[in-house]
């Protein structure tokens, strides 16, 4: 049996070091890491990893959005990971290692991940509603002038919606403005218009 880990940035400026970390702890043996962000079958190293794994080895990630962006995509690789007979280990949850039945181990973690995707999906619906108030106050203000928007939870540049997905889960843990800016790579100017946009703090 095999311990691997698959590791995930979005961008090539990002640091994969507190994955590595983890995975060192896990007693992970081999890893695979993708710089990019994209769909999850256009990561050459995911697909390497769905190649090497067989039945009995033991996939970790540190959290379960390293796998995909969304619902359907995460529903993808996790069908693959079953399908090889692997167990998916997501650090950042119980791992059950007490229960020894395999196909036991393997439903509860599933019933775990299924959780952890509804609330995730929950999440981004809740930034979408959250960024349409936003513009609604806004022409309502008569300060929207209807320009092309940059980053939204909906933009169709990848890199920048993900930009916008780490910039709400980083206002949201109360990180300050400026270390916001400096994470994402934006101007703290545009990370303020996005609090207020979309209404980020109370």
């Amino acid at each position: 049996m095999a311990k691997v880990g698959y590791a995930r940035v979005s961008t090539t400026d990002q640091n994969l070091a507190r994955q590595f970390a983890a995975f060192d702890q896990a007693g992970v043996t081999k890893v695979f890491a993708d710089k990019l962000s994209g769909k999850n079958l256009e990561r050459p190293q995911l697909r390497a990893m769905l190649d090497y794994i067989h039945e009995g080895d033991e996939v970790a990630v540190l959290s379960v959005d390293r796998l995909g962006r969304n619902n359907a995509e995460l529903s993808q690789v996790i069908g693959i990971i079953n399908s090889k007979g692997a167990m998916l280990n997501i650090l950042s949850l119980p791992t059950f290692s007490e229960i020894k039945e395999p196909n036991l181990r393997r439903l509860i973690i599933n019933i775990f991940l299924e959780l952890n995707k509804y609330q995730a999906e929950e999440e981004r619906r809740k930034i979408l509603e959250r960024q349409q108030e936003g513009i609604a106050e806004a022409k309502k203000r008569g300060a929207y002038k209807g320009g092309r928007i940059l980053y939204s939870a909906d933009v169709q540049n990848a890199k920048n919606r993900l930009a916008y997905e780490q910039l709400v889960k980083l206002v949201g843990e109360g990180v300050p403005t400026k270390e916001v800016a400096r994470r994402i790579g934006v101007a703290r100017s545009t990370v303020y218009r996005i609090i207020k946009r979309d209404h980020l703090k109370d």
